[in-house]
């Protein structure tokens, strides 16, 4: 997923790990360029889109104003890595 508006500089990419691990969803998250925060999900259908979910809110002092979602074959990832 790609979430767009203010969302580096405000702890985005801990909240997304946070909410990621809480609920056995393995993956990783990493700041772009743009502004963006780009992130990329495996697990349970019902734990990925329960942390989507959350991303659309946020953490506090984050304002979201676009979150793009694609589906990719799993591949096996294990844990969660903020880069």
């Amino acid at each position: 997923m790609v979430v767009r508006g203010r969302v580096q500089g405000v702890g985005f990419r801990m909240f997304v790990a946070s909410r990621a691990e809480s609920r056995g969803v393995a993956g990783r998250v990493r700041n772009c360029a743009d502004g963006a925060v780009e992130a990329e999900l495996e697990g349970e259908r019902d734990a990925v889109a329960a942390v989507v979910a959350a991303c659309e809110a946020g953490p506090r002092g984050a304002h979201v104003s676009g979150l793009e979602v694609s589906d990719e074959a799993p591949t096996g990832m294990r844990g969660f890595e903020i880069r």
